[in-house]
C-alpha cells in the first residue's frame, strides 16, 4: 500500500504552496509519487478550530500522525517512510 498524506492548507496561503512544491520535488526525487490529498481548513469550521494558525500541516494517514508544520521536514519524513537519510 502507498504511502497516503493530508495536507491541511488553505488558499492564500504562501507557506502552504511551498509545502505542496516540496512535497512535489521530494516525490520527484524519490521517484515515486505518494497519494496526497490538499484540504483547505477554511472549507470546515472544526478544521480551523483545530488547525488556524498551524497552516500548513502534513499527516500521515490512515492513522492521522501529524508530521510537520509551516515547512517540509524532510528528515521526519524520510523516517515516517523509512528512507535512508539523505546523504549531505
Amino acid at each position: 500500500m502507498s504511502p497516503r498524506f493530508t495536507l491541511y492548507s488553505r488558499s492564500y496561503c504562501h507557506l502552504c504552496e511551498d509545502m505542496l512544491a516540496a512535497l512535489q520535488a521530494f516525490m520527484a526525487r524519490q521517484g515515486r509519487a505518494y497519494a496526497v490529498d490538499v484540504v483547505d481548513v477554511d472549507a470546515d469550521p472544526a478544521l480551523v478550530a483545530r488547525y488556524d494558525e498551524l497552516v500548513p500541516v502534513l499527516v500521515a494517514e490512515p492513522a492521522g500522525t501529524e508530521l510537520f508544520h509551516y515547512f517540509l521536514d524532510e528528515a521526519a519524513l524520510r523516517r515516517h517512510l523509512g528512507l535512508a537519510e539523505a546523504a549531505a
